[in-house]
């Protein structure tokens, strides 16, 4: 079925909302990073699947609006050694889609591929991402991340970025 053009209109919003965010990420620039979530927001990398419970089982990380905020001021320590020096993240994201959108919440969904380039060597990680996106004043918010990395399942090197 052809989209209307409000709903195209969306997904250009919600497709430009998550390019902006990957290129923060990818630039080390976690102040304006933040500034993307909502008060209530929750960022979560599950461990082990992607639809586990992440109150009963291990996550890779699963944290809340406080959480991220502490994790921004830490990184901004100097004190981070995983990641000095930085790591050189490129995000491809491709993809993007709607799976449901109401008057004040867009579910989307997305596929990425992360390259990092570290002293320990070149790393890729593939994920499919889903987002919970909120209307505000300001313009669209995050108020729920969850990346489902493809090889969740394997031991994991050191993730010392925000993937």
């Amino acid at each position: 079925m052809p989209m209307t053009p409000e709903q195209r209109a969306t997904l250009e919003d919600v497709t430009q909302f998550i390019y902006r965010e990957a290129r923060l990420q990818d630039e080390h620039q976690y102040d304006a990073w933040e500034s993307l979530w909502t008060d209530d927001g929750v960022y979560w990398v599950p461990a082990n699947g992607d639809d586990i419970d992440p109150e009963q089982k291990m996550s890779i990380l699963y944290d809340n609006r406080s959480r991220i905020a502490l994790r921004i001021r830490q990184y901004h320590t100097g004190k981070r050694f995983s990641q000095t020096p930085q790591s050189r993240l490129r995000r491809l994201v491709s993809n993007v889609e709607i799976v449901s959108d109401d008057s004040r919440e867009i579910h989307a969904a997305a596929n990425a591929l992360v390259f990092e380039s570290h002293t320990r060597g070149d790393t890729l990680w593939a994920s499919r991402n889903e987002y919970t996106l909120r209307r505000e004043a300001e313009g669209l918010r995050m108020a729920l991340k969850k990346v489902m990395l493809v090889n969740n399942h394997s031991a994991l090197y050191s993730m010392a970025f925000l993937i």
